[in-house]
């Protein structure tokens, strides 16, 4: 009986034993086929690694030799540029070269002619100097002249303008042309018309340099009593009211007396009767 058992538990064993060797065997061929399979995946991988490599070393290659021939062709333009501009510069040098010639043929033209200008400025200098050195005397006796002239107030006690005591005194306020100016010789007791009015000399004392006038105007009449020389004898006339002056210079031995009426720019004029 325990022989048989035995028998039994030996068959058991080897049975075992089989299965395990079988398992073994299934693990080593499916490792052994996972291997070949990684290992045919990794060869595949690197052909076509090694495939794409030289496909970009083609396409390297192709585009040295492009950028080879592109370089070739610049080479060749740059060269042509080159050349151009070479001649250009010549050509600018050229040009340039003329003008400086130019130029200084004009820069000498223009010397001559601001050297003749010159001659002619000094020569002008000259003769306006001398002008300026007349025109600097007469100025200096013109304010001389006009220093002699004095203002004064008149038997109004308005203030009066220039008075002239002598022929060139009033020559001077002539050309000034402020006012107009209407001279007289006055003999006692005839009237006589000055500008736009009358006057009648009453007395004349040459001793003392008196004198009494009556002046006749717009229908008035003024007397001007006991006045003396270059005393401004002053007033109104006129539609509009304007200050008149009568300035007497000299009283004769013989009942006479000269001086001046004076009027105002605007005052009306004497009428002029034409001669038939």
């Amino acid at each position: 009986m325990s022989d048989e058992g035995e028998h039994i538990q030996l068959e058991e064993n080897s049975n075992a034993g089989k299965w395990l060797l079988t398992l073994l065997a299934v693990l080593f061929v499916a490792a052994s086929a996972y291997a070949h399979y990684a290992m045919y995946s990794h060869v595949e991988k690197l052909n076509k690694d090694l495939e794409a490599s030289h496909n970009q070393v083609a396409e390297l290659q192709n585009r040295m030799q492009g950028a080879e021939a592109t370089e070739e062709t610049i080479e060749r333009q740059v060269g042509l540029t080159k050349k151009d501009v070479a001649q250009r510069v010549a050509q600018l040098l050229a040009e340039q070269k003329a003008d400086v010639g130019r130029l200084e043929k004009q820069e000498q033209e223009q010397k001559a002619a601001i050297n003749a200008v010159a001659g002619d400025v000094s020569g002008v200098k000259t003769d306006v100097g001398g002008v300026k050195t007349d025109v600097a005397s007469t100025k200096a006796d013109l304010e001389t002249t006009k220093a002699k002239l004095e203002t004064t107030r008149g038997d109004l006690g308005l203030q009066s303008g220039l008075i002239a005591k002598t022929a060139g005194d009033l020559d001077i306020l002539k050309h000034k042309g402020d006012r107009n100016y209407y001279e007289f010789t006055l003999v006692r007791g005839q009237k006589q018309v000055v500008g736009t009015v009358s006057l009648m000399l009453k007395r004349a004392d040459s001793k003392r340099s008196k004198f009494t006038l009556s002046v006749f105007s717009d229908d008035k009449q003024y007397e001007k009593k006991d006045k003396s020389l270059n005393e401004p004898l002053q007033f109104y006339s006129g539609k509009e009211p304007m200050l008149f002056e009568i300035v007497v210079n000299n009283v004769s031995a013989k009942n006479t007396v000269t001086g001046y009426l004076s009027t105002p720019k605007g005052a009306p004029a004497p009428v002029v009767v034409a001669e038939r």
